[in-house]
């Protein structure tokens, strides 16, 4: 339960191994390279070896080949064939353009069909009609239009009486009327104009079509029958092209992919001169296997040190936990990771987030259910959430049993406190109006107990460091520690035993020394550095200490009493809880429905509030204490 240990590598060869280096650099796993630019950047001289790469826009093409095409490569890796990428490149824009003219082809045949099937739709609509369509289409003096007039325009040629053409309706279906009309060549522009306003679509009948409408069915039909098996044909074709390519295809992804990892990678490469190196960490244990991994090449360098042996390059953070705390570093991600050298918040975020949630959500019988959607959710959705959901539910389901709650129920464990454990009811009865006092009491004591806590972290983190000068002065050091010790055992001693500690003495060794010590805390701390200790002046600094002394004492109160929602959530459980069994009551025989509709109402609402305030105390009452969170994250090559 800590911070994993790392070493900084370094790899050191000369410029001709740069590309083999490579291909063997982008198998390793377990290593973290640094980007070359956090070094070029803070040593003059040095160069990157960062260029435009090539393999992108080439699987970019494939890739979009793939969707329009609806072709499955393979996404292996490839490193035993040799391309060029003209070669590759001038191949799949071949295959392109084929597999673009065929589909074309295909699309048009298949508009040339949509034309015959409107067509026929229409001659079906008139088949009543017996003259030769050639005959109507001949006339000399006459414009004939077959087409779909929209049935709720047809009442509306009625305001066009007075123009000068003929309307004939065929056939209509739920939306369009199959039907014709004609005019003469002198109204032909105005007439068309008129039907075009009422959306009139025409309907063309082709050239090949001859004789009665009977007769056009027939040559249609015959037209349709012969595009179709054209269209077959094309995709038979085209089926077996592909079916050709593929194979090939998918080589040109598979060199591409490999090829494309080897030019990403030259974004961690420094260029010395006629060398070059790569830095980066590696767990202590993988070491052994970086080394390995180069020990086949000649004029390789393997340089290993300790993570902060190069100052310019901070370290990565890899966390390493046990069972129960493991999925709580989902929380401490969101806030920040821990930097290399800090401690791993991660064991006490996940015993607090877990024993605050239980307090505030316990019930016996929801903490099970808890249980079994955290389960369901980890096994069937990989979520760490349902991780976190059993180690929660588990803990509400002890409070439950202390409270003597399950699913709000009061009555049902009582005979487990009177007959198996001698005891005469609930060990805590949230819901008795004597014990709320003791309760929001216990709730503040929880919050200052974390506090303490949460500073004696700060501590230990800060000695790690070596920052001994803040260690001693800071409000969350040792003098923030004694101030805030100083005055809850002088509360609690007060209240419990009825003695105060509060006299001259203690109160200025124990508060106003340490309040002297936050007060001069930067100026000490410049002493400490042997620097000037009121660069600006002291009346600024006098002005500016006192309103942030203020503050840091305001601090201590509200955060302390920021606990105090611990208990409020405790009682508005157990209300909620009340009001879902008298209604239940209420009801009657129906009552079974209300309390499981009232038991998901609450678990849902209450419980994503409960879960959210608790993670407001550890990050606002807790971690702005002791954590900073300012560290970078382990990212290996290879997962």
């Amino acid at each position: 339960m800590s911070i994993a240990k790392v070493k900084l590598i370094d790899l050191t060869t000369n410029l001709n191994n740069l590309d083999p280096i490579l291909m063997s650099f982008i198998d390793l796993k377990g290593f973290h390279p640094v980007h070359a630019s956090e070094i070029i950047e803070k040593v003059h001289g040095l160069t990157s070896f960062v260029t435009e790469n090539p393999c992108e826009p080439l699987l970019t093409e494939l890739d979009e080949i793939e969707q329009q095409f609806k072709i499955g490569l393979s996404d292996k890796e490839n490193r035993d064939e040799k391309y060029k990428f003209s070669d590759m490149l001038e191949y799949m824009h071949e295959f392109r353009n084929r597999l673009e003219t065929e589909s074309n082809q295909i699309k048009e045949l298949e508009k040339h069909i949509q034309v015959y099937n409107d067509a026929l739709i229409q001659i079906e609509n008139i088949m009543n009609l017996e003259i030769p369509l050639d005959d109507l289409f001949s006339c000399q003096y006459i414009n004939i239009r077959f087409g779909r007039l929209p049935n709720s325009n047809v009442e509306k040629l009625r305001f066009f009486q007075n123009k000068p053409f003929i309307y004939k309706s065929f056939n209509h279906d739920h939306n369009n009327s199959w039907c014709m009309y004609f005019t003469t060549d002198e109204y032909k522009s105005e007439v068309d104009n008129m039907f075009s306003s009422l959306f009139f679509e025409r309907i063309y009948i082709p050239d090949f079509v001859h004789g009665t409408p009977k007769d056009a069915e027939k040559s249609l039909n015959q037209e349709i029958e012969n595009t179709t098996k054209m269209i077959e044909d094309y995709h038979q074709q085209l089926n077996n092209f592909i079916a050709e390519s593929t194979e090939k295809l998918s080589a040109i992804k598979g060199e591409l992919l490999f090829l494309n990892r080897v030019y990403d990678a030259k974004q961690y490469v420094v260029g010395l001169g006629n060398k070059f190196s790569i830095s980066g960490f590696a767990e202590e244990k993988d070491v052994e296997t970086f080394q390995k991994a180069f020990e086949s090449f000649e004029d390789v360098e393997i340089e290993v040190n300790d993570a902060y042996s190069d100052r310019r390059i901070k370290p990565p953070t890899k966390l390493k936990n046990g069972w129960f705390s493991k999925p709580f570093s989902m929380f401490v991600e969101m806030y920040g990771l821990p930097s290399y050298g800090e401690i791993d918040p991660t064991p006490f975020v996940a015993l607090t987030y877990s024993l605050l949630f239980g307090i505030m959500f316990g019930d016996f019988g929801q903490g099970l259910v808890l249980i079994i959607l955290g389960y369901l959710l980890l096994k069937f959705k990989k979520m760490r959430l349902g991780a976190i959901g059993i180690r929660i539910g588990i803990f509400s389901a002890l409070f439950g049993l202390l409270y003597g709650s399950f699913f709000g129920m009061e009555e049902v464990l009582t005979p487990l406190y009177t007959q198996v454990l001698g005891l005469s009811g609930n060990p805590v009865n949230v819901m008795d109006s004597s014990f709320t006092m003791t309760l929001l009491i216990a709730a503040i004591s929880i919050g200052a107990f974390f506090i303490v806590i949460a500073m004696i972290l700060n501590i230990f983190t800060l000695f790690k460091q070596k920052l001994y000068a803040e260690l001693l002065v800071s409000h969350n050091g040792l003098a923030g520690l004694i101030l805030y010790g100083y005055i809850l055992v002088g509360a609690a001693l007060q209240l419990v035993l009825g003695r105060s500690i509060f006299n001259i003495w203690t109160i200025l060794g124990f508060a106003v020394v340490p309040l002297i010590l936050i007060f001069l805390k930067e100026p000490l701390e410049r002493a400490f550095h042997k620097e000037n200790m009121f660069p600006k002046g002291f009346r600024g600094f006098f002005v500016e200490g006192f309103f942030e002394l203020f503050e840091i004492i305001l601090s201590y109160i509200t955060n302390t009493m920021s606990f105090l929602r611990v208990g409020g959530f405790i009682l508005s459980h157990a209300g909620m809880m009340l009001v879902v069994i008298t209604l239940m009551f209420m009801v009657g025989n129906g009552g079974w429905v209300v309390l499981i509709l009232g038991n998901i109402f609450v678990m849902g609402l209450e419980g994503m509030i409960v879960g959210i305030q608790v993670l407001r105390l550890e990050f606002y009452e807790m971690f702005s204490r002791y954590y900073h969170g300012n560290g970078i994250a382990f990212n290996a090559l290879n997962k």
